[in-house]
């Protein structure tokens, strides 16, 4: 098999961990590849992500640095050998490369849990309110882009409905929840399907309010495997999005997101009932901003 051009962010984060876990080892390049029985000059591009290693090596190099638990290696030798192929795979050529990268961590992912100040999650959109973010955006972009666009988002709240969804925790700044967009039957949709969507067990909204001590920040979120420490996390920004997956980007993010949880109204709960929602909470305020446009 020939070496790959262009690999995904999946398959460099494989070959980070590869060096990662050489260089705790303190081995040189020839001494790996000594310990796992390959070619010197192949370990280079196994690093760059441009090709994968056996199961067998994967063990081989971690039972030689003796500081590997199995459970990180399993997952490891999981994360080099997927396939690389789902419904996002109909889409290469078609989208930028990170939206792909993206959805294939999101669908292996046991947690995602995002932060967003502005827009309603993309996993919770109705179609018409991710139809009218893209069309009137602040970058401008063909028509059959910004359908292509929408479809691709659409497809991607499928996961939520697959027979063993990930735990999906959203914080939205109550500044997402105020725009019209032009037609208050947008936002009223959109309210009344966040409301729809906390009734699903795996689900959990909270709504970080303006007279919050929390400053509105970037948007991210994080997408969360079995084995946490290859996790990764996408930093939304206006000029080019950021895909993260250090130890210490994982850490900073986790502490960020917790401060939010802390400080956001409580958890959106439609089964209590009314009279049981006397202190603020989000659902409330949900309900609240949905009156108006009643």
């Amino acid at each position: 098999m020939g070496l790959r051009a262009n690999p995904t962010y999946r398959q460099r984060r494989f070959g980070a961990e590869v060096r990662a876990m050489r260089e705790r080892a303190g081995f040189t390049a020839a001494r790996a590849a000594e310990v796992m029985g390959m070619n010197a000059s192949h370990i280079s591009t196994v690093e760059a992500g441009r090709t994968s290693l056996s199961a067998e090596r994967v063990r081989r190099l971690a039972a030689a640095s003796g500081s590997e638990e199995s459970t990180y290696v399993d997952a490891l030798i999981e994360l080099g050998n997927r396939s690389g192929k789902g419904w996002w795979t109909k889409y290469r050529e078609r989208l930028p490369q990170l939206f792909l990268d993206f959805v294939e961590l999101e669908d292996a992912a046991v947690d995602v849990v995002c932060y967003e100040p502005f827009f309603v999650p993309g996993l919770l959109q109705t179609e018409s309110y991710a139809s009218v973010i893209h069309r009137q955006g602040y970058a401008k972009s063909l028509e059959a882009e910004q359908d292509l666009a929408v479809e691709f988002r659409l497809r991607r709240q499928q996961l939520l409905w697959k027979e063993q969804p990930p735990r999906f925790h959203a914080i939205i700044h109550e500044a997402a929840l105020h725009p019209s967009y032009g037609d208050r039957g947008i936002m009223r949709e959109q309210l009344l399907r966040l409301i729809e969507l906390s009734r699903l067990p795996h689900v959990t909204l909270q709504v970080l309010p303006f007279d919050g001590p929390v400053p509105f920040g970037t948007s991210f979120t994080m997408l969360l495997p079995t084995e946490q420490r290859l996790g990764a996390v996408l930093v939304a920004h206006v000029e080019q999005d950021l895909c993260l997956g250090e130890a210490k980007d994982l850490a900073r993010y986790t502490d960020l997101f917790a401060t939010l949880r802390d400080t956001a109204l409580p958890a959106m709960d439609v089964s209590v009932p009314p009279e049981g929602h006397l202190a603020k909470d989000s659902l409330r305020l949900i309900q609240r901003l949905l009156y108006p446009l009643l």
